[in-house]
């Protein structure tokens, strides 16, 4: 898989500052809606893989992503459009091809997060 150049994605920044979830009121019942729709376009396990890779390597194409998942590059651009459609990923033309990266950094730290729980749970069953 070749990279594309340093200018064509910037790198992913830390999350920006936010009030912590802690200092927050209540969520409202609609706030509720949102984060479980977020949480639920990411609960497939083939969009964390796709995330993961591009949280590696900012800026692959559909048939660069599909590859490395060893998956048909239909089945990848139609993962993508997902994606996409809820604001997790964007994509850029560049001559013939269409580079994908993620748009808020809080998803790699939510997958460093989701990873941390899995593998934690995993030490306490056993």
């Amino acid at each position: 898989m070749s990279r594309p150049g340093p200018d064509l994605f910037p790198m992913l920044d830390p999350c920006t500052a936010k009030t912590p979830v802690e200092q927050r009121p209540l969520l409202h019942p609609r706030e509720a809606r949102q984060v479980a729709a977020m949480f639920k376009i990411l609960a497939n396990d083939t969009r964390v893989r796709m995330l993961h890779a591009l949280v590696k390597q900012p800026g692959l194409c559909v048939g660069e992503i599909a590859e490395s998942l060893g998956m048909k590059p239909q089945a990848v651009s139609n993962q993508l459009q997902r994606l996409a459609d809820r604001g997790i990923v964007e994509s850029e033309r560049r001559g013939t091809r269409v580079r994908y990266r993620i748009v808020d950094p809080c998803v790699a730290h939510l997958l460093s997060y989701g990873l941390c729980l899995a593998e934690d749970a995993e030490a306490r069953r056993g």
